[in-house]
């Protein structure tokens, strides 16, 4: 009974092993069953959690913005995207002429498996992790890659020119700001000593990595925004624009899958700035019961996820050209400038037996002032260059 309250999961997993093994099958093909069997469990839960997800964001941004949001199917509207979801699968699914056939049908896919596969990695307690391989963050940007490629084909492939355009953003937009998404990666593998998702999580059991890098959590943070094509980065599909962009030339539930991964990857997201700069699992007696980390996980993960929601219904869209310029000119090199600061006082920290916490934290505020001084050179030099052919006029 002791066993069911600390670790219920991996209580009932042992229960299935034991009874499976007496069966008379292979141990072997034990564990592969029960790891099959968890992999189809977490992948349904994650697209049946896109159903609260959707409601859950429809009805803050409703908040936010003034409105009351669903309200009609099912009490406070919880049914309405079941209601959605009916109209998808019963709309017909067309395909236009002139598309490259395989490519158009496999990229719904390939973006719904994209974001799945991130949770394979992420520990979710301390004795609840799919994969515990030590280059979970190798892993975790090679699978990013994959959803960016969903996209490109999704554009490319359906014969219109509003999808091709949107494809080219994809470009322009997520692989740029993938540049200082990894360098802000960097940080919690420095800090941590290790690439292993649990292992970086386990590194922040002292103080999470927000304290010691904040300036690095708030570049992966709206890095990562910018990649999934979030407000105000949503320029993949701005209706205003390039009507609906790369998924245009999708209907039913082909556009379906590409609306749960919008959805679910922006939870994703959420879930690994937790995990990498929030301490993930980590909180009070998750030694004694382990089953406590996942409720930590997910208090953690749903705050990142209100701060999704709010910047989305707060935030107007932004242009592409201040989206690339907001990149290589000021987040890219900040990131760059947080990888130096934060390796040079883990070294400092360690070759004098300081006191890690404090130096960091000094590192951090030395990092903020530099950037707010640049910042204000910066915005002189702007005002003068103005005021310089009015004089000359």
């Amino acid at each position: 009974m002791i066993d069911i309250l600390k670790d219920p999961i991996n209580w009932i997993g042992d229960l299935l092993s034991t009874w499976l093994v007496g069966l008379g099958l292979l141990p072997a093909f034990v564990t592969f069953l029960l790891q099959l069997l968890s992999a189809v469990i977490l992948a349904t839960t994650l697209l049946l959690l896109t159903f609260i997800l959707i409601w859950a964001e429809r009805k803050i941004v409703a908040r936010i913005q003034d409105r009351l949001g669903p309200n009609r199917v099912g009490p406070f509207g919880v049914f309405q995207t079941v209601a959605d979801l009916l109209k998808l699968v019963t709309k017909e699914l067309i395909t236009p002429e002139g598309v490259d056939r395989l490519p158009y049908n496999i990229a719904p896919l390939l973006t719904v498996a994209a974001v799945v596969g991130l949770w394979g990695v992420m520990p979710l307690a301390p004795t609840l992790l799919g994969a515990d391989i030590n280059v979970g963050v190798l892993y975790i940007i090679s699978i990013g890659a994959i959803g960016t490629l969903g996209i490109l084909l999704a554009g490319m492939s359906s014969n219109n020119k509003y999808a091709l355009l949107g494809a080219f953003r994809t470009v322009a937009v997520m692989i740029s700001y993938a540049v200082p998404m990894v360098l802000a990666l960097l940080i919690p593998v420095l800090l941590s000593g290790s690439m292993g998702m649990q292992a970086i999580v386990v590194g922040q059991r002292g103080a999470p990595y927000f304290l010691l890098a904040p300036v690095a959590g708030i570049i992966f943070f709206v890095s990562s925004l910018a990649e999934v094509g979030r407000a105000p980065f949503d320029l993949l599909e701005a209706d205003s624009e390039i009507v609906a962009g790369y998924n245009i030339e999708y209907s039913g539930l082909k556009f379906g899958m590409f609306f749960v991964a919008e959805f679910l990857h922006a939870f994703t997201i959420s879930a690994l700035t937790a995990t990498l700069f929030l301490g993930g699992w980590s909180g009070p007696w998750v030694d004694l019961y382990p089953i406590l980390g996942t409720l930590y996980f997910l208090i953690k993960t749903s705050i990142v996820y209100f701060v999704v929601i709010w910047i989305r219904g707060s935030f107007p869209r932004i242009r592409i050209d201040q989206m690339n310029a907001l990149n290589w000119k000021f987040i890219t090199p900040v990131a760059l400038a947080g990888l130096i600061f934060t390796a040079v006082a883990e070294k400092v920290a360690v070759e004098l037996e300081l006191q890690r916490v404090i130096v960091h934290l000094g590192s951090s505020v030395l990092l903020i002032v530099l950037i707010i001084v640049v910042l204000g050179i910066y915005a002189r030099i702007t005002r003068r260059q103005a005021k310089a052919p009015a004089i000359a006029g």
